[in-house]
């Protein structure tokens, strides 16, 4: 079973790892996330110069590594030698991370570091579809993934089993429109949908939205939520997944909700 599939699941989810302690994206972030008792990791994939596809969210190197420049522009085996904690801070500070030998990860090796972890993984470049997907397929890891994109033609490669594809950005545009004037589609071709809390202003994950989420088999997942009362307040209008950089505290807060 996908907890990231199921209506009646509420997963805590990881938001490139447990990144409010620890540099997102990296393989320090998702063993904590799983430390701390994540029952699913969100991550970003791009592609290096060379087809590599690595767990990246920004085009470019700035804010999280210790260089310049844009990722697609570098090998893997030159992304290797960065560090990936050089800008990590909680407090704004201390940099805890910087000179430990964080570094980009490729997917590969995420998915073979976490074996069983189910993922919900962000395409952020239309041409990572094929690499990303020869190497879910080669790791046998199609069944606990489940493939998300703010563009739809990121998904176009995904949409046919043995994939999972989250709603687009457009296709979850469409559904807050639908529900809005009450005219929700009969069927969807994506299997959940992960949106923002809010976006340009409006809250997303309306009681209504949710509801015509539900009907349609397609549970919901909130990003990004950090604060225990408004995740309590999400499932219990009909949230499934909350999206988290502090797995700990959101998981403490769904033991309350469930008494």
């Amino acid at each position: 079973m996908n907890p990231l599939l199921e209506l009646g699941e509420r997963p805590v989810i990881a938001h490139r790892g447990a990144s409010g302690l620890a540099p997102e994206n990296t393989m320090a972030a998702f063993a904590l996330a799983i430390e701390q008792g994540a029952d699913a990791i969100e991550l970003d994939v791009r592609l290096t110069a060379d087809r590599v596809p690595v767990v990246l969210h920004d085009a470019t190197l700035d804010r999280t590594t210790g260089a310049r420049g844009e990722a697609r522009s570098c090998s893997f085996a030159e992304l290797t030698k960065l560090d990936a904690g050089a800008r990590f801070s909680s407090d704004g500070r201390s940099f805890p991370y910087r000179e430990r030998s964080i570094r980009i990860p490729a997917l590969q090796e995420v998915l073979e570091a976490f074996p069983e972890v189910p993922l919900l993984i962000e395409i952020k470049e239309v041409p990572a579809q094929q690499p990303v997907r020869q190497v879910v397929l080669d790791m046998k890891a199609a069944e606990r993934c489940v493939f998300a994109s703010e563009n739809h033609a990121a998904l176009e490669l995904f949409r046919n089993p043995p994939f999972t594809v989250a709603a687009s950005g457009a296709e979850i545009g469409a559904l807050y429109r639908g529900a809005l004037l009450r005219r929700v589609p009969h069927a969807v071709a994506y299997r959940t949908l992960s949106v923002p809390l809010r976006y340009r202003g409006l809250r997303v994950p309306t009681p209504r939205f949710l509801a015509a989420a539900r009907r349609l088999g397609c549970p919901v997942h909130v990003w990004t939520v950090n604060d225990a009362r408004t995740a309590q307040r999400l499932w219990a209008v009909g949230a499934a997944g909350i999206v988290t950089n502090f797995p700990d505290q959101i998981r403490a807060a769904r033991r309350i909700s469930t008494g």
